[in-house]
């Protein structure tokens, strides 16, 4: 990815998804200038570049923007389409607190929860919670190659094509990265098996949550859980970067283990042609009927119902 001005930008085959969940029930695609912006640009509230268009582009995938800046890109945009995606908090970890700060941080209840998943792990592993870090270009390519193990087992490979990259342009990539001490992985072990991974490339002082995964098999000890709170607990006692981006999106071990937060939006801009308003109309439909469903799934009657339609 190329940085260029704010934001890191490209033009891309990109489709917009019809989703229910993580699930894609639908694509339409379309070749948009992604304008992503970093963590760093999120908290100085910063305003995006929108370069022009170029004829065959259909508009700009803007993700990560300052939520009080939506007004102004929508003035930028004009003669777009503006469509709101999704709205939520960015969240970070601030790795110069310490751990021990850290962990005064939490509520009691994820305070008490971590240290009850953590007491499960270590008896299952007879005694002790192992968690290995790797750093350099060798050690990240060790850690690609177990961390692929893992991820062949996972839903995120299995039904959203969203595992840990097997091709070589990946693994040479992280090989430059960590020449560069730009990148860290860990990997969480029961017994002498791998069963969670977490990779995160850097961008200057903050490590980026980027591709994770665990083995189902291994689920009711909550490895990732486990395994994210010790790369926590060793990217703070290195002392090398000073955040861990949550990135776009929201979950609850973000919002648990996040020390701030910025409130960010994602937007579609597209140009007012009759396929892209159609597009856009079925979406925001699609969107409406599934923030029916989310407050439907709060009803303790409906909530069989909505999880059969989830996982249908």
């Amino acid at each position: 990815m190329v940085q260029l001005g704010r934001g890191a930008r490209r033009v891309t085959p990109t489709p917009i998804r019809f989703q229910i969940g993580a699930r894609t029930l639908v694509s339409v695609p379309r070749r948009l200038h992604r304008v992503e912006l970093n963590l760093g640009e999120v908290l100085a509230g910063a305003l995006p570049d929108l370069p022009p268009l170029a004829a065959a582009q259909d508009g700009y995938s803007v993700v990560s923007l300052p939520a009080p800046r939506l007004s102004a890109v929508s003035r930028r945009a004009a003669g777009l389409i503006v469509h709101l995606r999704q709205a939520y908090t960015r969240y970070f970890v601030d790795l110069t607190l310490g751990w021990d700060g850290w962990l005064a941080g939490l509520s009691g209840n994820a305070r008490g929860s971590l240290k009850r998943k953590q007491r499960r792990m270590a008896e299952a592993g007879g005694g002790a919670i192992d968690i290995r870090a790797y750093r350099t270009p060798g050690e990240l390519a060790a850690f690609h190659a177990l961390a692929r193990g893992v991820s062949a087992a996972t839903y995120q490979e299995k039904l959203l094509d969203a595992g840990l990259p097997a091709d070589d342009a990946f693994l040479r990539e992280m090989e430059e990265l960590a020449a560069q001490d730009r990148a860290r992985g860990w990997l969480l072990f029961l017994r002498g098996e791998a069963i969670a991974y977490l990779y995160c490339p850097a961008e200057g002082g903050t490590l980026i949550y980027d591709r994770l995964g665990h083995d189902p098999a291994h689920g009711d000890l909550s490895p990732g859980v486990v395994l994210l709170a010790g790369a926590l607990k060793d990217a703070m006692e290195e002392a090398r970067f000073g955040r861990m981006d949550f990135t776009s999106g929201e979950g609850q071990h973000k919002r648990a283990f996040a020390t701030g937060g910025a409130p960010c939006v994602d937007l579609l801009l597209l140009r007012p042609t009759l396929a892209n308003r159609v597009v856009l109309g079925a979406l925001d439909r699609f969107d409406r009927a599934m923030a029916l469903g989310k407050r439907a799934a709060a009803i303790p009657a409906l909530r069989p119902l909505t999880q059969r339609l989830r996982r249908a």
